[in-house]
């Protein structure tokens, strides 16, 4: 991603992480049958949410953290030709700790087989 986005105040923006096209089984899913990833990785974030004070509360989820949310959660834009989701924290259902690590040794013990 070229452009530097970043979001105002306590919102991020999350790149999805596109799910398996096959099952364990091995049977391939359509694109017409999937639905949009609820699963995605945070590119940047804002400075935190603010009080009537002016006192600024930083955000929990950083960059590079592997966040789930709703199905509804955000607005969809497009940066650089990417298809992203800019959201508030508080639609973050939570984070995932080694998500991406365990996907990158499944990927690289099914190129051994």
């Amino acid at each position: 991603m070229a452009t530097k986005f970043t979001p105002l105040h306590d919102r991020i923006l999350v790149r999805r992480v596109e799910e398996a096209e096959t099952t364990r089984g091995g049977i391939i899913i359509p694109d017409s049958a999937k639905d949009k990833p609820q699963e995605g990785e945070v590119i940047s974030v804002g400075k935190g949410k603010s009080n009537d004070e002016g006192k600024v509360f930083p955000l929990e989820v950083k960059e590079g953290d592997r966040v789930l949310f709703g199905k509804d959660a955000g607005t969809e834009i497009k940066i650089d030709g990417e298809d992203c989701v800019i959201m508030r924290e508080e639609e973050v259902l939570g984070v995932l700790k080694g998500a991406g690590k365990e996907k990158e040794r499944e990927h690289a013990a099914a190129g051994r087989r």
